[in-house]
């Protein structure tokens, strides 16, 4: 996509970014109320109206700034939807699934992404006003929802990989490890920064864009 202006680029990454935080979020909610707490949805949030879910730093002004700035990657994040543990059965166990709902959302917007992709390479020099945009999407589409499914995975507390371990672990390291979680944003700070964050997704990140990128006929 280096050949595309930044407004261009922007036009193209506009509605996967939306789409991937809203609907990450959503599948929480979803998931969530599958297992007995109705919190998201009695909160409205159980939408896809972006609006109800827009964090205006985290899926407005630093997506917007990664991209222009052309970092390698894009990551960001919405309004986090309320999850109450207190009305699931299991609660460790419940919420971990709740958790494993929202990366999950992002790998199946992934391969409805490459998809979209595959049918712009479908349709092909023919018709490039329609090929293109489908294919720039796609791949827009293809790339946030790995990074954000990616990301999401890693233990560091409040991302949902760490409510995935809480709930592996024995209750009282799981009460420890929780402690982690009011540094975990100060945390994913210095990874972003010293660019370990970027040795971490990196290998996992080409190895995931080549089997959707394959699948999409690119």
């Amino acid at each position: 996509m280096n050949e595309l202006t930044w407004i261009q680029r922007i036009v193209v990454w506009i509605l996967p970014v939306v789409f991937a935080i809203t609907v990450h979020e959503v599948a929480h909610g979803w998931a969530a109320k599958k297992y007995g707490d109705n919190t998201a949805y009695i909160l409205g949030r159980l939408t896809l109206n972006p609006m109800k879910h827009i964090d205006w730093f985290g899926t407005v002004i630093l997506p917007g700034l990664l991209l222009m700035t052309g970092t390698g990657f894009i990551f960001g994040w919405a309004k986090p939807v309320p999850v109450d543990a207190r009305y699931f059965k299991r609660p460790r166990h419940d919420m971990a699934i709740v958790a494993l709902a929202g990366p999950i959302s992002n790998l199946l917007m992934a391969i409805a992404w490459a998809l979209i992709a595959r049918l712009g390479v479908t349709i092909g020099h023919d018709n490039e006003a329609i090929a293109l945009p489908l294919i720039y999407t796609g791949v827009a589409g293809i790339s946030i929802n790995l990074v954000l499914m990616i990301i999401n995975m890693l233990p560091i507390p409040p991302l949902d990989g760490s409510r995935v371990l809480s709930g592996m672990l024995p209750s009282y390291w799981a009460w420890q490890f929780n402690k982690l979680e009011r540094f975990g944003f100060v945390i994913l700070l210095v990874l972003l920064y010293t660019k370990i964050l970027n040795v971490l997704l990196e290998y996992p990140l080409y190895i995931a864009q080549k089997w959707f990128f394959t699948l999409a006929g690119l």
